[in-house]
């Protein structure tokens, strides 16, 4: 049986910070204990609303934090219940705000762009960091890691 609802479309950001070391960026990462996973902040669009202003909400309601959405990075794809799923992504520095847990997130981890790779439970939000750093022009990471 085919599915003709279209797929569930959803935004988030890889959101960074200068590193407080003063070296390098920072990328956080988010714990969702329903899929017991370690991802970036992301979720579904609401009706009418479009995809950039989605990714900042999600942001927002999932850490706490105000972004500035910058360049946007590769959609991704996947099936979710034998549905497709098309994410889109963007780049964004943290701006202020203060994590608080909540129903879907109750962990939020600052690491380096290294650390935060092999932290990701999904190989494609992996390849997110990658993309981040490349659109940094920067392959450094940021020593040490700091946990709000």
């Amino acid at each position: 049986m085919t599915d003709d609802r279209g797929p569930i479309l959803a935004a988030g950001c890889v959101l960074w910070r200068p590193a407080v070391s003063g070296h390098g960026i920072e990328i956080a990462l988010v714990f969702r204990p329903k899929w017991t996973d370690w991802s970036h902040p992301k979720g579904k669009l609401k009706r009418g609303e479009d995809a950039r202003s989605g990714a900042t909400r999600e942001v927002l309601e999932e850490t706490g934090m105000t972004c500035t959405p910058g360049v946007e990075l590769p959609t991704v794809h996947y099936r979710v219940q034998g549905r497709p799923k098309e994410v889109r992504y963007w780049a964004a520095e943290a701006t202020g705000g203060s994590f608080a847990p909540n129903r879907e997130v109750t962990r939020l981890l600052w690491l380096p762009p290294e650390a935060a790779r092999s932290r990701l439970t999904q190989d494609r939000d992996k390849e997110l960091v990658d993309a981040l750093l490349g659109a940094h022009g920067s392959r450094r990471a940021a020593p040490g890691a700091t946990t709000s």
